[in-house]
């Protein structure tokens, strides 16, 4: 094995267990909110549909580019390249729609009483679960055609007009083909980044306003510890944030690596690095702006020891 191929190897078996290790915490904090709190936050449920968004993109991204760079290139069929690429997919984009809804959502919450928000703040928790089904949905009927470029090299013959993934490889098509797919499959990324940038510089606004709205009430020494919904909002910024710019970067490295077609060994790692470093990051990113979610065990721990303390008083 080269030098290379086992760097890159390390990187991303890092990557996916890393992202496996924080999304499964996080998974296991909202499992415990279930039975332990009466009533949850709006906010959880979009989480939720985003740590299954990233288990689909780590399961069926990092681990076949973890097998392929230490080696493992033709572990899967046919069937399993068309699967893990359409799922991928998916996943990416309810990634997209998720954090598209929850910055929405957000803008909603902390909006003003006297806005003209203020009638959505009692029908907004009634839309999450459309809004997310509907996500779901439309990342399916998108990708659905995309597993038919796609082969195993086990069943591949003829690689002269295949393009070489790794550990699998995609048919190609002359550019106006796959102009057409590449901007029919950015319609929907578009218009939810065009939301978000939306939702971001609104929210930004609204802090501001706030900010100097309680600048005279610090004066008499009113508790300086900002309110749940700035922390919530500041971590939503970070995490739109976080996520646009390796969206970017990733955009970067696929517009070669859609025109190209033999593409490089180095091009088609980064980009899959690129794809892969948000699923890994998000979940920590939410942990550190929530201590709820930090201390997740010593929570669970805390409210099983209450009830013995009390017995044997």
């Amino acid at each position: 094995m080269a030098n290379r191929d086992l760097a890159i190897g390390v990187i991303f078996l890092t990557q996916t267990v890393v992202g496996i290790l924080g999304n499964v915490s996080l998974l296991c904090h909202y499992i415990i909110l279930y039975f332990t709190e009466s009533r949850l936050r709006c906010t959880d449920l979009i989480l939720k549909h985003l740590i299954v968004a990233n288990f689909l993109a780590l399961f069926c991204k990092g681990v076949p580019q973890t097998m392929a760079a230490f080696g493992w290139k033709n572990f899967l069929s046919d069937f399993g390249c068309k699967l893990c690429f359409f799922l991928h997919r998916v996943g990416r984009g309810v990634s997209i729609g998720s954090i598209c809804v929850l910055s929405v959502f957000q803008v909603i919450t902390i909006s003003h009483r006297n806005s003209r928000w203020a009638e959505l703040k009692v029908k907004a928790p009634n839309y999450i679960v459309p809004s997310i089904s509907l996500f779901w949905i439309l990342q399916v009927l998108v990708n659905v055609i995309f597993p038919i470029f796609v082969t195993g090299k086990l069943s591949n013959k003829n690689i002269t007009n295949h393009k070489d993934f790794l550990y699998c490889s995609s048919v190609v098509h002359d550019k106006t083909s796959d102009s057409l797919y590449a901007a029919l499959l950015s319609v929907p990324d578009v218009f939810c980044l065009g939301l978000m940038l939306w939702a971001s510089s609104t929210m930004v606004f609204i802090l501001y306003r706030h900010k100097q709205r309680v600048q005279h009430l610090r004066r008499d020494n009113i508790s300086r510890r900002s309110s749940p919904e700035s922390r919530a909002t500041k971590t939503i910024l970070l995490l739109m944030s976080t996520f646009a710019f390796f969206y970017a970067v990733a955009c970067i490295f696929q517009v070669p690596l859609s025109v190209l077609n033999n593409p490089d060994w180095l091009l088609v790692n980064l980009t899959a690095i690129m794809a892969v470093y948000f699923p890994t990051v998000s979940p920590f990113l939410l942990m550190h702006g929530d201590s709820s979610v930090s201390r997740p065990c010593f929570a669970w721990i805390r409210n099983i020891k209450s009830p013995n303390l009390m017995r044997n008083r």
